[in-house]
């Protein structure tokens, strides 16, 4: 039996996919159609897979909880993830970020906790990568070391990032190195 593994979890919208600006914040693309990766990311995701990090998706979906969003389409964009990256396993969290939610919404740390659980992920050796706030202080709360892709959106950051760089090919280069 091997012993747990490292892992890179990553935040979905703007840090794997084009996300769509409004206001200044990244929204997700309503259809498969306009699911599309951002630069650079299949390459990223498969030089880290080949350094032997298990990828994993962490996403708040709050479309759905609110009713804006099905199921169905999200998981026919995981699916279509799945087809182009090397991911291991995706965790969701559909809560519309509206009043009480659950452990597994962003920024709590359920979904990191949960994947680790199940598919024996060192967490000491781990990454977080995302786009947002609730990225950071989500990795930070799981005890992962974090990597902030700065895309200069309109709210500001609460926990401090390990890293911070401006796009993923830089977060690939980034934690590769450590």
């Amino acid at each position: 039996m091997t012993g747990p593994r490292p892992a890179v979890f990553l935040d979905r919208d703007g840090t794997l996919n084009v996300a769509e600006l409004r206001a200044g914040l990244p929204h997700p693309p309503a259809t498969v159609a306009e699911f599309a990766l951002l630069p650079g990311v299949a390459e990223g995701c498969r030089r880290l897979r080949a350094a032997g990090y298990v990828l994993v998706v962490v996403t708040n979906q709050p479309d759905v909880g609110r009713g804006e969003q099905t199921i169905a389409n999200v998981e026919a964009m995981h699916r279509r993830l799945r087809d182009l990256l090397p991911i291991e396993h995706i965790e969701v969290c559909y809560d519309s970020g509206r009043g009480e939610d659950s452990e597994f919404r962003k920024p709590r740390p359920g979904m990191i906790l949960k994947a680790a659980r199940e598919l024996n992920l060192d967490l000491s050796r781990s990454w977080m990568i995302g786009d947002r706030w609730r990225d950071v202080d989500c990795g930070v709360n799981a005890a992962v070391r974090t990597v902030f892709i700065d895309f200069h959106y309109a709210e500001q950051l609460r926990a401090q990032p390990t890293l911070r760089v401006s796009d993923f090919p830089a977060a690939v280069v980034a934690i590769l190195s450590t």
